[in-house]
């Protein structure tokens, strides 16, 4: 279910108390060794700068929709660059289009990635409900396999965010950067998992305020909370990294200059799990799925995976 903007007066009261409360109380792991995204080598063969103006999306419609109703509907979409594809479990959105980097961008960039969906569930069958579309980038083939996280992984994005009015009326998650994983724990040897930091659209506040926040995913339960208050849109750059006791760090700031050691937002072995490889990142695009409203139109630049660690050839 989603909730507009305009929400009950009794509840936009609360959020500022409620919310602010909780980002004082996120708690920041203590441990032995954190990574600033963005640190070591990067991978030139995963990851993309969206310079290319043939650069092109072979869709292959109708799109997969398993999380929803099992169906996969193979073939899957691809980009011709063969460093993205759709995901087989929700299907890819349904605009990946190159645009003109947006005013304020990384220098000398001049293409980035339009990321927009309208049917988030199953194709052309409006639902009512929130569901959401992934792209997923092609870590596996460009590496030659997946990386293990001694070799110090990391993922960075410039993400940005359109003016308030550009955004889907509805409160709740947006977008997301995650990274897919797998991991072990007491009980559960192997397992897969999906940490990431979200974007959610807050209720418009008293002063008739527009905001937004962004959310870890997640605590050692698995549970998502709120890190940082976004007040100011325009680009962001947000980054994921994996360090060898098996946690994962969560790093973000407006702007496009490089992440540094002051942008570390939280620390936590996601759901329990102690994270042994790291397999690809993905981006989540979320609607109502209502056949009317539009996604928040997102715009994505060169995200890029660099490995610190990396053994030499």
């Amino acid at each position: 279910m989603h909730m507009p903007l305009l929400a009950k007066r009794f509840f936009v009261r609360l959020i500022p108390v409620v919310v602010v409360g909780y980002w004082l109380a996120a708690p920041r792991l203590a441990l032995a060794e954190t990574l600033v995204p963005g640190t070591g080598e990067q991978a030139a063969a995963v990851g993309d700068d969206f310079e290319n103006p043939q650069w092109k999306f072979i869709f292959n419609s109708p799109k997969s929709s398993d999380d929803v109703d099992k169906e996969t509907r193979s073939p899957l979409g691809f980009a011709t660059n063969r460093r993205w594809f759709e995901s087989g479990h929700r299907g890819q959105p349904d605009v990946l289009k190159r645009v003109a980097t947006p005013e304020g961008g990384l220098a000398g960039s001049t293409g980035a990635l339009l990321i927009r969906s309208l049917y988030t569930g199953v194709p052309n069958s409006p639902s009512g409900s929130t569901h959401q579309d992934d792209l997923v980038g092609n870590t596996k083939s460009g590496l030659g396999g997946v990386v293990p996280v001694s070799w110090k992984p990391s993922v960075v994005v410039r993400v940005f965010l359109p003016p308030w009015e550009q955004w889907e009326d509805r409160v709740g998650t947006s977008f997301a950067l995650r990274a897919n994983c797998k991991g072990s724990k007491p009980g559960k040897e192997g397992e897969i998992y999906w940490p990431g930091l979200f974007i959610t659209r807050n209720a418009i506040d008293q002063y008739n305020k527009s905001s937004a926040s962004l959310l870890v995913r997640g605590r050692e339960s698995g549970h998502d909370y709120p890190v940082r208050k976004i007040e100011t849109t325009g680009w962001w750059t947000l980054g994921l990294s994996f360090t060898p006791d098996g946690s994962v760090h969560y790093y973000g700031h407006p702007g496009v200059g490089d992440l540094t050691s002051e942008d570390h937002l939280a620390s936590h072995y996601p759901y329990g799990f102690r994270c042994e490889v790291f397999q690809n990142y993905f981006f989540n695009v979320v609607s109502a799925d209502n056949g009317r409203s539009w996604s928040t139109p997102w715009v994505i630049d060169d995200p890029t995976l660099y490995m610190a660690n990396r053994p030499a050839a």
